[in-house]
């Protein structure tokens, strides 16, 4: 692999840590604080954290660049994790958090359709392990009746998934023009104040205790903003086919960090689907690079 390449998976990796703390760090706070209020704010603190960081484009963009940017900030900062937290509020926690897998293949989905992404017949073997390890690790092959009885909390989370897969292409196209710390920024700003506005329309009540904003900083620069801008930076280095195989061991680092600080037990099931995932990634990132390195020209 070359520079860039190395760059592209490190950054997927460390994605992939940082979203998969987000459960350990929100657990403390989560049954205390409104979850929309808790995400709008989360997002405007990301935005000021990457704010001094970010850079202006070099790049003039297009009309097309901006109904983009608006677009996974409406899709990824804002519509989505409405929908998720509606969805959880009538659904278990195990409909759920199998129903969530449903990103990846999503994600897949759009980018074979619409985005010129292409995958070898071992490529879509190699998603399905991966997505069988993650619904082991969410389920513990523990399913609720329910699941197969969608009722609307399903849809709802359903519908989650595909706008954060939406959001994973598109934010593909436009990571390419503009700098990473200045469209998370954009994007965090745009998506909390559409959670912010949608909070006052509600008359949800803006109560926070001192308590509870040092894990909100933290979930907010590390869990929101600093996946987010791994991510893409991993999206413009290697794809999002990818990124988003590996960004899919969150689970796995959630499942480390729950047990560590929480003392939540690991079950036999949980370190069997680790090994099918490894193995999964490990088998199209091998397949990938071969073909890459074949189509590359000779000097």
């Amino acid at each position: 692999m070359n520079k860039k390449e190395i760059i592209g998976y490190l950054s997927a990796l460390l994605a992939s840590v940082l979203f998969g703390a987000v459960p350990t760090i929100a657990k403390p706070i989560i049954s205390n604080i409104n979850v929309l209020l808790l995400s709008s704010i989360a997002y405007l603190i990301a935005a000021l954290v990457f704010t001094p960081i970010s850079k202006k484009s070099k790049i003039l963009l297009s009309k097309k660049d901006y109904v983009i940017l608006v677009a996974i900030s409406v899709c990824g900062a804002a519509a989505a994790p409405y929908l998720y937290f509606v969805g959880l509020h009538q659904s278990s926690a195990t409909d759920t958090s199998l129903l969530s897998n449903v990103e990846i293949m999503f994600t897949v989905l759009f980018g074979l359709l619409f985005f010129k992404e292409r995958l070898k017949p071992i490529g879509f073997v190699s998603v399905a392990l991966v997505l069988l390890g993650v619904v082991i690790i969410t389920t513990n092959i523990k399913f609720s009746g329910s699941i197969l009885q969608l009722n609307a909390g399903h849809f709802f989370i359903l519908g989650a998934m595909a706008l954060w897969a939406l959001d994973n292409n598109l934010s593909r196209i436009i990571s390419t023009k503009m700098d990473t710390a200045r469209l998370v920024q954009l994007k965090s700003a745009i998506g909390g104040s559409i959670l912010l506005g949608t909070i006052l329309v509600l008359q949800i009540p803006l109560v926070i205790s001192t308590e509870q904003i040092p894990y909100v900083i933290l979930l907010s620069a590390i869990g929101f903003g600093g996946s987010l801008y791994f991510f893409l930076q991993s999206l413009k280095r290697i794809g999002t086919i990818r990124t988003i195989m590996i960004f899919s061991m969150s689970s796995v680092f959630g499942l480390v960090f729950a047990s560590v600080f929480l003392h939540e037990q690991v079950s036999l099931y949980q370190i069997s689907a680790i090994a099918i995932m490894l193995t999964g990634i490990y088998t199209i990132n091998r397949k990938e690079s071969i073909k890459e390195n074949q189509e590359s020209p000779m000097h």
